[in-house]
């Protein structure tokens, strides 16, 4: 199992906290599940081939910023 790391995500109201652990997803090399810690939200990334960062599944609503602030915390890991 991958190691979790802790991630805060910037939420409408407040930051949201949780971890983020790198995942095995089907047809995704570099994928990551992002958990909050009061278990209200659920969001899975992944690069693609060409080097974007995509939402891949989660909780509803998101934002869209989500996938960029995740994106970056992965990279300094």
């Amino acid at each position: 199992m991958e190691e979790l790391l802790n991630a805060k995500l910037t939420g409408t109201d407040s930051a949201i906290d949780g971890t983020i652990q790198a995942i095995t997803y089907p047809n995704f090399n570099n994928a990551y599940e992002f958990k909050s810690t009061d278990g209200t939200l659920h969001l899975i990334i992944a690069k693609e081939a060409d080097g974007q960062w995509i939402r891949l599944t989660g909780t509803e609503p998101y934002l869209s910023s989500w996938i960029d602030e995740l994106a970056e915390q992965v990279k300094m890991k």
